[in-house]
């Protein structure tokens, strides 16, 4: 195999993941981030071009004969980046990891996920999809329910277009909220209203040609701010990876019931994919249900699920390309991996940015993956709610835990918080 100039689109916590992962590949000549963050940039190259601008990135990748593009967030999947490069990029060795815009819409769209579940008998919550023409036979609906009512946007509204309602009287006001006064913007002209699971969340990560997979570490992620699961939804405040209560029959249900047929409905559907899957799942009494399909690694699921792979991952997906998936070996490290956020002070709501994050250079027991940083002189600065993944190893969930927390005492930012019970519940 020859080696390769890569270039990683995005610059949160997940791609400084994927830049300190590709970085150690022998196949790796050069490696670009856009725009990356102040992590990124010990591992390669930042550069300063927004995510949405296509042409931009094309030109990136021509004058600098890039021939893997890896990305990290779904929205350039969901518009269409896949599909753009691959008309503009006439090279036979380019590849894109992230699916076209006919497999992102899996998760652009609720809806459309909903049905291909449905299609392709894989277990999910009852649900019915409501707009502005039919929003009067909503209230017949809910009240079919039991509560708490889970309303979902169907277009991306960044992680938070979903709402857990205990009162059906709030249930009804806040699907009028998102329909009629576009609480979500246009994400929510549609509304997606299940029925509420209750049990445990896992998060399964597939890579696929569209034909094989591979199955890489499964995960926990800990969404509310709150200690004990309490508090506003975030994009994520840590992770844990293995999942203790997977066991070898729960994980031979996951991939039996919810993975196969998930691949076998891309294929039979002719939808072209390349890339991740990264499946949400609820676990109810020992069986599997499909919250969501996200067609991209999750955050922070990455940071802690990267530094278990053993494998060369860069050449892994270099095997996408020629449909020889099957044939890499991906091994996985059995020790425990603990991944705990550190966020700014009010995030998920108003935060203050510009704060001079210090004690970077004590850390030696865990992996930093930055998400909300830059550089600014000679100083990294906090430049978003979530401002640096602490990942910590052990052999015991417990020991990988405390080396993250002992880390976290280490690094120093005005406002810095984050949750003291990852893993609580396990």
């Amino acid at each position: 195999m020859e080696s390769h100039k890569v270039l990683i689109i995005g610059s949160g916590g997940r791609e400084n993941a994927l830049a300190w992962k590709i970085s150690q590949s022998k196949f790796c000549d050069k490696l670009f981030i856009a725009p990356g963050n102040a992590g990124t940039s010990f591992l390669g190259e930042n550069v300063e071009i927004s995510i949405s601008d296509f042409g931009s990135i094309r030109d990136l990748i021509l004058s600098n004969k890039i021939t893997v593009v890896i990305v990290g967030p779904e929205d350039p999947l969901v518009n269409g980046l896949h599909d753009f490069l691959s008309n503009e990029i006439k090279n036979d060795n380019f590849i894109v990891i992230g699916p076209k815009k006919n497999g992102a819409i899996l998760e652009g769209s609720k809806e459309f996920a909903k049905e291909f579940m449905l299609r392709h008998k894989i277990p999910t919550a009852r649900y019915r999809t409501f707009n502005k023409k039919n929003i009067h036979e909503a209230d017949t609906f809910l009240s079919s329910l039991n509560p708490p009512y889970v309303l979902k946007a169907d277009g991306l509204a960044a992680g938070k277009g979903v709402l857990i309602l205990p009162d059906l009287n709030e249930a009804k006001k806040s699907l009028e909220n998102m329909i009629l006064n576009k609480k979500f913007g246009q994400a929510s002209e549609k509304v997606v209203i299940e029925e509420h699971l209750k049990g445990i969340e896992v998060s399964s990560f597939v890579l696929t040609d569209g034909e094989t997979y591979k199955i890489f570490p499964m995960a926990k992620d800990y969404k509310r701010v709150g200690v004990g699961d309490t508090g506003l939804n975030t994009g994520g405040m840590g992770a844990i990876s293995p999942v203790p209560f997977v066991d070898q029959k729960l994980y031979k249900k996951i991939e039996n019931q919810v993975i196969q047929p998930t691949i076998r409905g891309l294929k039979k559907d002719k939808i072209d994919y390349t890339g991740f899957l990264f499946i949400g799942l609820m676990i109810v009494k020992d069986d599997p249900y499909v919250i969501e399909y996200n067609v991209r690694l999750g955050d922070p699921e990455t940071e802690a699920i990267l530094p278990r792979i053993e494998s060369d991952l860069l050449e892994i997906f270099l095997k996408l390309k020629s449909s020889k998936l099957q044939t890499s070996n991906l091994k996985v490290s059995e020790l425990f991996s603990s991944t705990v956020m550190t966020v700014s002070k009010g995030y998920p709501e108003k935060y203050e940015k510009g704060k001079v994050i210090r004690g970077l250079e004590f850390v030696n027991d865990s992996f930093l993956f930055h998400s909300g940083t830059k550089k600014e002189n000679q100083n990294i600065v906090t430049s978003g709610g979530r401002v640096i993944a602490v990942t910590s190893m052990d052999k015991q969930l417990d020991k990988a835990l405390e080396k993250s927390y002992k880390t976290i005492s280490k690094i120093k930012f005005q406002g810095k918080t984050f949750r003291n019970d990852i893993g609580f519940d396990l």
